[in-house]
């Protein structure tokens, strides 16, 4: 079966949200994490790697990583960076206007795709710009409403970092990538009740076809696995932080039964649901 050594639950935020400055200081061992809160590094310089789920990144600067929750991540011994580590719950996106809701479904939602991003020095300016102020003020004494001015500067960053995803994606005239990106939020929005690419062509108003040759020039995968993917990203979270049955996440998911969720699973995740929960039974003991 497989392992996760030395592989912890990250322990609980007050008010979910963390923010701290890396000034360079070298990690001595590995200590992996399974994020309850999702993630962005900015990184203005650094060496050394980092490990997210089974995936290697070598750390070089002028880049942002983004690690959803549920997701397992740790530095390499011999890493150190400069610049922003930051960690926040869904929490923050209850009273979120649209637009900024929208950029997270995208960049979190299949974080995987979008793991890690090469910022330009313009791009990286503008995000260090946001990031200090938001640092200085979590930094002060408690006060009425602080947390809304954290939540303040965060929706402004996931709107540009959303910006800066964009701007990456070339050859794609707009009215494509902006088809794609409501194409997530619709995963987002639907996966539960929705598991066929057919259901996502006829919201948008599109062809089965048409959105999986667009699902592929768009992030190189197929609509059916990005679908997948998002279920299996709940069905994870639900069998690592909750006590619920098999039974009970298959009907959750909408699965007509629960040897079809466990098969599903079992294909896309090579391991049994319980097999896949045992891994995390003991963690953080």
């Amino acid at each position: 079966m497989l392992t996760i050594p030395n592989t912890f639950v990250e322990k609980d935020l007050k008010d979910s949200f963390f923010i701290t400055f890396r000034d360079g200081e070298c990690v001595e061992q590995l200590s992996s994490y399974r994020l309850t809160y999702n993630r962005i590094l900015l990184i203005k310089s650094g060496n050394g790697s980092l490990q997210i789920d089974d995936s290697t990144f070598t750390i070089s600067g002028n880049e942002l990583f983004l690690i959803a929750k549920g997701q397992i991540m740790g530095f390499n011994p011999g890493t150190s960076f400069l610049g922003y580590e930051l960690s926040f719950g869904d929490c923050f996106w209850e009273k979120a206007p649209q637009s900024a809701s929208n950029c997270k479904a995208v960049l979190f939602n299949d974080a995987s795709a979008n793991q890690r991003l090469p910022l330009s020095a313009s791009d990286l300016s503008e995000l260090s710009s946001l990031f200090l102020p938001m640092h200085t003020e979590f930094l002060k004494e408690d006060y009425i409403n602080k947390i809304d001015v954290m939540a303040a500067y965060l929706k402004i960053i996931m709107i540009k970092m959303a910006n800066v995803n964009a701007s990456l994606a070339q050859g794609f005239d707009s009215y494509e990538n902006q088809l794609y990106r409501h194409f997530l939020e619709l995963i987002s929005h639907h996966y539960q009740s929705s598991h066929e690419v057919a259901d996502y062509a006829n919201l948008l108003g599109i062809s089965t076809r048409k959105l999986a040759d667009l699902s592929k020039r768009c992030s190189g995968k197929g609509a059916k696995e990005l679908i997948n993917r998002q279920l299996i990203a709940e069905a994870k979270r639900s069998l690592q932080f909750s006590s619920k049955s098999i039974k009970e996440i298959a009907f959750q998911l909408h699965f007509s039964t629960p040897d079809q969720f466990s098969h599903f699973f079992k294909k896309n995740a090579q391991l049994s649901p319980i097999d896949y929960r045992s891994l995390f039974v003991n963690i953080g003991l």
